[in-house]
């Protein structure tokens, strides 16, 4: 299980979004910070297949990004995600798992799973619409679940979440990066610190750090925001 980043670029006429990044992710969580405009978002959009970069290659397992058998192993979570608002909670699971062609039985009892999961089971027949932004994040995160990706991309999941949320949600990435490669964008510093197994960091498009992080050793925000002070 590897994930291969080799010198990816992407240019938008003359800005630079992400500069000549390289990366290999085996298992386990990747905690990515950045300040907005790093170019988070830009990267974990070309790891998705949604932009298409502007030099460099996106593999996993061999497979390239443009592959239907790499999407089939990709779980996304956008930081806005789109949903139905008449739809109800156990409706979208179903319908997105139709999209993803996981068959009928399978995804209902995969849907019925998650939703206990991210403790929706209550709210599994209410329409989305009646959700708190709370409720709906958490929703996003089950569909992102429903093919039990290898390689699972989240930005800023944790928004909206309130901190009881954010602790069940921590546990449910940690567990999650025993089997697949997690990639956790956010600025909250300490969902980060709590689990990732490494902690990338990016400026300007570019990844000034990545190294596996030692809570033990020194705080991580004190050295995030030292880095971005120097570089």
């Amino acid at each position: 299980m590897e994930l291969i980043i080799d010198r990816l670029s992407k240019q938008y006429k003359n800005k630079i979004a992400v500069d000549r990044i390289s990366i290999s992710m085996q298992k386990g969580v990747y905690g990515l910070l950045g300040a907005n405009g790093a170019g988070k978002t830009t990267l974990l959009r070309m790891i998705c297949g949604i932009l298409k970069p502007t030099s460099g290659t996106i593999s996993y397992d061999g497979m390239d990004v443009s592959e239907e058998s790499y999407r089939a192993v990709l779980g996304y979570l956008p930081q806005d995600f789109g949903y139905y608002p008449e739809f109800t909670g156990i409706d979208f699971l179903l319908y997105m798992a139709a999209l993803k062609g996981i068959g009928k039985p399978a995804a209902k009892k995969r849907a019925e799973d998650l939703l206990q999961i991210v403790s929706l089971t209550d709210s599994a027949k209410k329409k989305i619409k009646t959700y708190s932004g709370g409720m709906k994040q958490r929703l996003g995160i089950a569909q992102a679940l429903l093919n039990n990706p290898k390689l699972l991309v989240l930005d800023e999941p944790t928004a909206g979440l309130d901190p009881k949320e954010r602790v069940r949600f921590r546990d449910l990435i940690e567990k999650l990066g025993e089997d697949s490669i997690v990639l956790l964008s956010t600025h909250i510093v300490s969902d980060i610190e709590h689990i990732a197994d490494q902690v990338l960091m990016m400026k300007n498009g570019q990844m000034i750090y990545q190294g596996k992080w030692d809570s033990a050793q020194d705080d991580l925000e004190e050295f995030y925001l030292h880095r971005f002070e120097e570089e």
